[in-house]
C-alpha cells in the first residue's frame, strides 16, 4: 500500500510502498478513510525529533478493517476516529484519560501514530489499543478527521479558560487556521465572552466572521492591531488570548494585549519566546501552553459536532497529493484543514 512517510529531518515527505499491516493481540486495524494535514507535520518535516522513518498522519479516522485477538467492544466497519496521543495508558495521567500529558512520555518510542509511529497517511493502520479510538457516530470519517486534533486542542485550551470568559469579557483568537477556525466555533458554543479574532490574512478574518466572530483584526501592522484591540477590550484588557501561532509577533502582541487576573495560552508552534517583567504579561495572567486534549473531551468534542454545533472545514484531496498539499500549507493556502483521502 502507499504511504507518506517522514524520513529524516530536512527533507520532504516521501510516498513509498509499505506492506499492508496485520493487527497483533490487543490492537485494531484501521482502514484510513481521512488523515488530517497540520502545521505540526512541518515542524517534524522541518526539525526531526524521531530516531526512524514512519508514516505520516496523526490526526485520522475511518473504519475498522479487523480486531486482533482480544478486542472486545468494536465490530468490523465502525466508524471512529483515533485518539492521537499515545500514552503508556496506566499511569495516573493516562487512567483520567489524558494520555496528553503521560507521565512515561519521555520512555515512551513515540507520541503516537504520525508522531514517530506509523500514522494514517496509508491505506491502513495499526492502532494500538482500543482505549484510543471514539466512535463516530453518523459524522463522516473525511469530514470528521480533523475533529482530533484541530477541534479537541483547542476544545481543550478552552475549556480551561471557561471560569475567565463571563459574559462581560472578552477572549481574542490570534491565528484563523486550522485550529483556529475550530477555535471561533467552540467559543461560540460554549461561551458568551466577546470573540475577537485576529490573524494577517483577510480573507481568513472574514471566514472568522461567518463563523461567528464579533470582531476581526488584521494582525500585519502590529502597533494598529494592538490599538483596535484595545479599543474593544477597553481598559480591563483580554481576559483569555489563544495565540495558535506562537510566533515572536503574535506571543508578544497576546502580552500586551491581556489584563489583570487573565490568561494567556500559547498553542502554535511558531519559536516565539514569552518574555517576563514586572507587570508583564499583567499581575495575576495566567500563562497556558496546552497539548493536545484527553480522550473523554475527544469524546465531548465529536458529541458537539454531531449536534451540528461546530464543523471543520475540509479541503481533501488524494493521498497522493501530500508533497503539494504540505507546501500549500507552507504558504498559507488552505481554507480550514487539509485532509488527506488514502
Amino acid at each position: 500500500m502507499k504511504a507518506v512517510r517522514y524520513i529524516q529531518a530536512g527533507q520532504p515527505p516521501e510516498i513509498v510502498d509499505v506492506p499492508q499491516p496485520t493487527p497483533g493481540p490487543g490492537q485494531v486495524l484501521l482502514r484510513v478513510a481521512g488523515a488530517g494535514v497540520c502545521h505540526s507535520d512541518l515542524h517534524v518535516l522541518d526539525h526531526g525529533g524521531f530516531a526512524h522513518p514512519f508514516t505520516l498522519g496523526h490526526e485520522n479516522a475511518g473504519h475498522i478493517a479487523a480486531l486482533g485477538q482480544g478486542v472486545v467492544g468494536y465490530k468490523e466497519g465502525d466508524a471512529v476516529a483515533v485518539y492521537g496521543p499515545w500514552g503508556c495508558g496506566h499511569c495516573h495521567a493516562c487512567q483520567r484519560s489524558a494520555e496528553n500529558y503521560c507521565q512515561h512520555h519521555a520512555s515512551l518510542p513515540a507520541m503516537g501514530g504520525g508522531l514517530g509511529a506509523d500514522g494514517g497517511m496509508a491505506e491502513y493502520m495499526i492502532v494500538p489499543s482500543p482505549r484510543l479510538l471514539v466512535p463516530l457516530g453518523t459524522l463522516d470519517p473525511v469530514q470528521a478527521a480533523p475533529l482530533s486534533d484541530a477541534a479537541l486542542t483547542p476544545y481543550h485550551a478552552i475549556k480551561a479558560a471557561l471560569p475567565w470568559l463571563t459574559p462581560d469579557a472578552s477572549v481574542v483568537v490570534v491565528g484563523i487556521g486550522g485550529l483556529g477556525h475550530m477555535a471561533v466555533q467552540i467559543l461560540r458554543a460554549l461561551t458568551p465572552a466577546q470573540l475577537i479574532a485576529c490573524d494577517i490574512d483577510d480573507a481568513k478574518l472574514a471566514h472568522a466572521a461567518q463563523l461567528g466572530a464579533h470582531h476581526t483584526v488584521n494582525t500585519r501592522d502590529v502597533k494598529a492591531a494592538r490599538e483596535a484591540i484595545a479599543a474593544l477590550v477597553g481598559e480591563r484588557g483580554a481576559a483569555v488570548a489563544l495565540d495558535f501561532v506562537g510566533a515572536q509577533a503574535t506571543v508578544d502582541l497576546c502580552a500586551r494585549i491581556v489584563g489583570r487576573a487573565s490568561r494567556l495560552t500559547i498553542v502554535g508552534l511558531g519559536g516565539g519566546v514569552l518574555h517576563y517583567g514586572a507587570n508583564r504579561p499583567p499581575y495575576g495572567c495566567e500563562v497556558s501552553v496546552p497539548y493536545w486534549g484527553t480522550r473523554a473531551e475527544l469524546m465531548e468534542v465529536i458529541a458537539l459536532a454531531e449536534a451540528g454545533r461546530i464543523h471543520a472545514e475540509v479541503e481533501s484531496f488524494p493521498l497522493e497529493q501530500a508533497p503539494q498539499v504540505y507546501q500549500r500549507l507552507r504558504e498559507g493556502r488552505i481554507r480550514g484543514r487539509a485532509v488527506l483521502r488514502p
